[in-house]
């Protein structure tokens, strides 16, 4: 395993650099299925940065308390602070996600009906990935949602001429900010389904560059 990369110097900028980029498209791939999270009682959110998809979803969801996972001190520190007047339903740990691992879980209402992981798999190699999704689903309860932002390479001329080049810049780009070594995006599809998962939903941005997906638990009704 890499050593863990620290994101702590971008906390400050992260969402201008976001906003410079990509403007508001990363944050609506993130939301894109907000509207299916409302009814979730407990949530799991690993690697949310500043915390804005945090935010959001404390407004959407009144009921919600969720556990927000993160390497980077600096980054639950933002994210605290954007969850505003709804912190006290947030609790923050400073971990990583690979060597994480959740407390004791009795019964299927102390396990977490939502996950989030946005933009956060491309930063775990495919091997990490599928351990990741074997860990989370033994800690999801039944019909448990899991919503996943990614950015994709579609195989088109786009995809080739693109978004290929875009993407290796941005690993670059974050290799010397951060020291992350990743440099591909991970093969995540087959080992969420191998976990137990089953895709409910996909929506491209971009041309196909980013993509929101909605992921539940095997055998049982996603929350509706």
């Amino acid at each position: 395993m890499s050593e863990t990369a620290n994101f702590d110097k971008l906390a400050g900028s992260y969402r201008w650099l976001e906003a410079f980029t990509f403007g508001p498209a990363l944050q609506h791939c993130r939301l894109t299925y907000l509207a299916r999270m409302a009814n979730a009682r407990r949530a799991l959110v690993l690697g949310d940065g500043d915390g804005r998809f945090t935010a959001a979803l404390l407004r959407a969801s009144p009921n919600i308390t969720l556990d927000a996972i993160d390497s980077s001190a600096a980054m639950l520190a933002a994210l605290q602070r954007r969850a505003g007047k709804n912190a006290n339903r947030v609790r923050t740990t400073q971990a990583d996600a690979r060597t994480w691992q959740p407390g004791p879980e009795k019964t299927s209402q102390e396990k977490y009906d939502l996950i989030a992981t946005h933009f956060f798999l491309d930063c775990l190699s495919s091997d990490e990935a599928a351990a990741l999704a074997a860990k989370l689903h033994s800690a999801a309860a039944p019909g448990a949602l899991w919503a996943i932002s990614e950015f994709h390479i579609p195989d088109t001329r786009f995809g080739r001429v693109i978004a290929a080049p875009l993407v290796a810049a941005l690993y670059r780009a974050f290799g010397l900010l951060t020291g992350l070594t990743t440099r591909r995006l991970p093969a995540y599809h087959g080992p969420i389904q191998a976990a137990g998962f089953r895709l409910a939903a996909r929506r491209e941005r971009l041309r196909g560059l980013l993509a929101a997906e909605l992921w539940h638990a095997p055998d049982a009704k996603p929350l509706p």
